[in-house]
C-alpha cells in the first residue's frame, strides 16, 4: 500500500508541475492568438483543479474521520472531467471558424453534459451510481456505467467531429485533437470498466498537454515563417534600392566604352544585364539557392566595378568549393561594403580575395580585403549585414563574423555547417 500511496504522490506531484508549466507557458509565449491563450490558461487551470482533487482525494484515504472531504473531492473529480471535454468541443468549433451558438454539435455535448450533472447530483443524495463508506472508501454501484455512459458518448462525439472536420483543419491542428480525444475516450471507457481515477486524471493531463505542445509547434514554426518572410522581404528591399549613383556610373561608362571600345561595353552591358537578372531572382525565391549562383552575381557585379575603376580595383577568386546552399543576396552585399567602404582613388588599389573551403565544420567563405576598412555607424549597412546574419541563421544555421585585417582593411569570415 505504501508503494501505491507513493505512486500516487508522485503522480500528483508530477502532473501539478505540468499543468503549472502549462499554464506559464500560456500566459508568456508571444504572438499567441489571444482567444487561444485564454482558452490554454483555462483548461490548465481546470486540470489543475482537477489535479488538485485527485491529489486531495489520495490523501484523505489515509484517514477514515474525513468522509465529508472525501465526498467533495471525489465529486470534484468527476465534474471536472466533463468541463474538460466541453471546452474542447468549443475549442474545435472555433477553429474551425463555426458559430458554436448554432452548432448541433455544441448542443449536443451540452446536453449530455447536463445530464451528466444531474445524474452526478442525484448520486450525492442517493448514492445509486456511487457511494462513500462511513470510513472514507469510495464504491461503485452497478449503475456507474450510467453515470459515466454520457462522458463516453461525449468523447465519441468529439471524436466523430475531429475527423469529420479533418479538411477544416491544419494537418497539425489535427494530430492534436487526435492526440487530446483519442485518450480521453479510452480514458472514459477504462474508467467504466476498472475504476481507476489515477488513469483518468492522467489521460485528461497528458492529451491535453500533447494537444497544446502540438499547437504550440505549429504557433512556432508559423513564426519561423513569417520571420523569413520579413527577412526576405527586407533583402528585397535592399536589392529595389540600388544606389542610384552606381546604376548613372554603370550607363554612363557604357555610354563612353561604347565609342572608346566597343567590345569592352558589350562586356559590360552583359554584366549588368546578369547582375540586374541575379537581383531579381534574388527577390522572386524563397529559400536558399547555389553558391555558385551567389558568386555569378558577384562577378556579374565586380566587372562592372572594375570596368570603372580600372587600375585602383582588383579581385581574385579562390572558390573551388562551390557546391552548397547559401541565402540569395549573401556574397554580393558584403563585397559591395568592400567596394564601397575600402576603395580610395588617392590611395593604394583596392584588392578583394573571395575564397571558400570546406572543413569539418562546414563551408566557409572568406572576403578579404585591404581597404581602409569600416565601421557598422552606416543604418543601411548596419541593417544589410543584421539582414544577412538573420537569414543565415534561420536558413542555414550559419554565422557571419567581421573583423579587421592585420596590415589594414576588413575580413568577413561565413561558416555554414
Amino acid at each position: 500500500m505504501t508503494f501505491l500511496y507513493g505512486i500516487n504522490f508522485f503522480s500528483c506531484g508530477m502532473m501539478m508541475s505540468l499543468m503549472i508549466a502549462g499554464i506559464i507557458i500560456s500566459v508568456f509565449t508571444p504572438d499567441v492568438e489571444n482567444w487561444n491563450r485564454k482558452f490554454f490558461i483555462m483548461l490548465f487551470t481546470i486540470l489543475t483543479l482537477l489535479v488538485i482533487s485527485y491529489c486531495v482525494d489520495s490523501f484523505l484515504t489515509l484517514f477514515s474521520n474525513a468522509v465529508i472531504a472525501g465526498r467533495i473531492s471525489i465529486f470534484f473529480e468527476y465534474f471536472f472531467i466533463p468541463v474538460t471535454m466541453f471546452m474542447f468541443t468549443i475549442f474545435l468549433l472555433h477553429c474551425c471558424n463555426e458559430n458554436w451558438l448554432k452548432s448541433k454539435l455544441f448542443y449536443s455535448v451540452l446536453i449530455l453534459y447536463t445530464i451528466f450533472l444531474i445524474l452526478l447530483g442525484i448520486t450525492q443524495f442517493t448514492g445509486i451510481f456511487y457511494y462513500v463508506t462511513d470510513e472514507n472508501i469510495f464504491y461503485r454501484n452497478e449503475l456507474h456505467s450510467v453515470l459515466m455512459l454520457p462522458l463516453i458518448l461525449i468523447a465519441d462525439l468529439n471524436l466523430f467531429a475531429v475527423v469529420k472536420r479533418r479538411n477544416a483543419l491544419s494537418r497539425k491542428y489535427f494530430q492534436s485533437f487526435l492526440v487530446n480525444v483519442l485518450p480521453m475516450a479510452l480514458a472514459m471507457m477504462f474508467h467504466t470498466i476498472i475504476f481507476n481515477p489515477l488513469v483518468v486524471a492522467l489521460g485528461v493531463t497528458f492529451s491535453a498537454l500533447g494537444m497544446f505542445v502540438i499547437i504550440l509547434i505549429d504557433h512556432v514554426e508559423q513564426f519561423l515563417r513569417q520571420q523569413r518572410e520579413i527577412l526576405n522581404h527586407q533583402a528585397n528591399i535592399l536589392v529595389l534600392q540600388m544606389r542610384p549613383h552606381f546604376i548613372y556610373n554603370t550607363m554612363t561608362s557604357i555610354y563612353y566604352l561604347c565609342s572608346q571600345n566597343p567590345k569592352q561595353a558589350q562586356k559590360v552591358t552583359l554584366d549588368f544585364t546578369n547582375y540586374l537578372r541575379k537581383n531579381f531572382m534574388a527577390i522572386a525565391c524563397e529559400g536558399t539557392i547555389l553558391f555558385s549562383e551567389e558568386l555569378e552575381h558577384t562577378k556579374a557585379y565586380m566587372s562592372i566595378e572594375q570596368a570603372q575603376f580600372e587600375e585602383n580595383l582588383f579581385v581574385e577568386y579562390d572558390t573551388p568549393h562551390v557546391n552548397f546552399q547559401i541565402p540569395p543576396l549573401t556574397l554580393q552585399p558584403i563585397v559591395e561594403n568592400c567596394v564601397k567602404h575600402g576603395l580610395d582613388l588617392d590611395s593604394d588599389p583596392l584588392n578583394i580575395l573571395i575564397s571558400t573551403r570546406k572543413t569539418d565544420a562546414g563551408s566557409i567563405i572568406i572576403v578579404e580585403d585591404n581597404g581602409v576598412g569600416f565601421e557598422l555607424d552606416d543604418s543601411r549597412e548596419n541593417f544589410a549585414l543584421k539582414n544577412i546574419q538573420k537569414r543565415l541563421e534561420m536558413f542555414c544555421e550559419g554565422n557571419l563574423s567581421i573583423y579587421p585585417r592585420e596590415g589594414g582593411g576588413t575580413i568577413v569570415k561565413i561558416l555554414m555547417p
